[in-house]
């Protein structure tokens, strides 16, 4: 019988194995839009988050928990089940709203987070396309690493890859929600989903090139496993079209090792942001991308 934490481990794995494949034979990672630098940034962010960043902070914090906090160890294991999903929706999923939306929001969090925006085509790949530095001071990893010293270990493997399987599908060139819209008897069912999870058409949104198109919203649309916490903060955008233009209008030049591990090793470019933690020319990631003809950059779900 296989484990939960293996069970745990291999469904966002498979999942985006499918989903790659099917991206890959439609041609997506085989264009000019995607250079050998992008595919880099994104193989290295597939691989030291999951291996690197997350048990470090894990096997870290247990380790400081332990030493001084051990009478708390399972300390609410067999507590009602449903405080430690609201535990793991509120310490993890809505601390990682505000960490998203604080990126958008801060010149200097906006250098970690830049490499997510700036593909010009979206793909399973750009999940995790942020620099070190973002995940490793996210609050929502250390958090959860609390939540299972004291005890949430079981809901924590469940949570996680349904978590991560909504992300992955809103991040994904399939567009899996369009059914939704598709036929009007599931149109009540649409209005549901699109405000409870990330679906496609939000968090499209959220990557689009400029607000301008009527469909994009680059500082907004934040909500990672729920995006009900858009529609509660008022961040939301819900116009069931998809943008046809993504990216950021500050492009990145630099080599992939300089946007990932900045400010740790920065640009040797003055004319770079990334030459230095704070620039004369540092972007405002509230500045909306306008310098381009407005056309129809959207099409209908």
């Amino acid at each position: 019988m296989i484990e939960p934490e293996s069970i745990s481990k291999l469904i966002p794995v498979l999942l985006l194995l499918i989903l790659g494949i099917i991206e890959s034979l439609g041609g997506l990672y085989f264009n000019d839009k995607r250079s050998k630098n992008d595919l880099t940034i994104e193989l290295v962010c597939l691989t030291i988050l999951p291996t690197l960043i997350q048990p470090t902070i894990l096997a870290f914090v247990l380790f400081v928990m332990d030493l001084w906090f051990p009478f708390y160890e399972d300390y609410v294991i067999n507590s009602f089940l449903l405080w430690h999903i609201l535990a793991f929706i509120i310490f993890d999923d809505l601390t990682q709203y505000f960490w998203h939306r604080f990126s958008h929001e801060n010149a200097f969090m906006w250098k970690l987070h830049r490499p997510h925006h700036v593909v010009e085509e979206m793909g399973v790949l750009v999940t995790y396309r942020n620099a070190f530095l973002y995940y490793a001071f996210m609050p929502g990893i250390w958090f959860s690493a609390i939540l299972i010293f004291l005890g949430m270990t079981e809901v924590y493997l469940y949570y996680i890859p349904i978590k991560v399987s909504i992300i992955l599908l809103a991040h994904s060139e399939i567009k899996w929600d369009r059914f939704l819209y598709k036929y009007k008897i599931l149109h009540p069912l649409a209005w549901i989903v699109e405000r409870t999870i990330s679906t496609p058409c939000t968090h499209y949104a959220h990557h689009g090139l400029t607000a301008e198109d009527g469909v994009s919203n680059p500082n907004g649309n934040y909500g990672n496993l729920l995006f009900f916490w858009d529609v509660l903060f008022g961040t939301a955008k819900i116009t069931r079209k998809y943008p046809t233009r993504f990216g950021a209008w500050n492009k990145m030049k630099e080599p992939w090792y300089v946007q990932l591990f900045f400010p740790i090793i920065k640009s040797k470019d003055p004319s770079s942001e990334l030459h230095s933690i704070k620039t004369d020319i540092d972007y405002d990631p509230s500045t909306d991308y306008k310098d381009f003809n407005i056309k129809k950059f959207s099409e209908k779900c």
